[in-house]
């Protein structure tokens, strides 16, 4: 039987649907991070049937926008001192900004190096979103 330990001041990234666990990890940026991380893929749930599941051994910043993204069904607990402090349910954002990148390749995102670039939700079931300056559609 694995065995992964309980953290004292962390983040626990649950309910991640199967497979999506190492995108998310990726994104983070967590193969870089200082800290103890754990990815566990493929752990038993009642309510998914199979899940990921992301302990971070250390309070970070985490980009919510690219969680929600990513998969918006997925709970954040943050812990201190080996209690729950506060559990965030994501949402698929309405609004992304920087995130991510117009496929047009005539839209003026693509000839000039804008990071800022607003996409509005347009389909949520598809998680389509459209491009501020062209209105092109695109997803994560």
């Amino acid at each position: 039987m694995l065995k992964i330990n309980g953290i004292k001041k962390g983040i626990v990234i649950d309910h991640i649907k199967a497979g999506l666990g190492y995108k998310i990890f990726k994104e983070l940026k967590l193969d870089e991070a200082d800290c103890t991380t754990a990815l566990i893929k493929n752990a038993p749930s009642n309510k998914l049937g199979k899940k990921d599941l992301i302990k971070i051994d250390n309070v970070i910043d985490l980009n919510l926008d690219v969680l929600g993204l990513i998969d918006p069904g997925l709970t954040i607990t943050i812990i201190d001192d080996e209690n729950i402090v506060d559990k965030i349910k994501l949402s698929i954002p309405e609004k992304v900004v920087g995130i991510l990148k117009c496929n047009n390749p005539r839209c003026v995102t693509t000839i000039e190096k804008n990071e800022d670039i607003t996409f509005t939700l347009v389909d949520p079931e598809k998680k389509e979103y459209k491009c501020e300056y062209c209105d092109t559609r695109t997803s994560l």
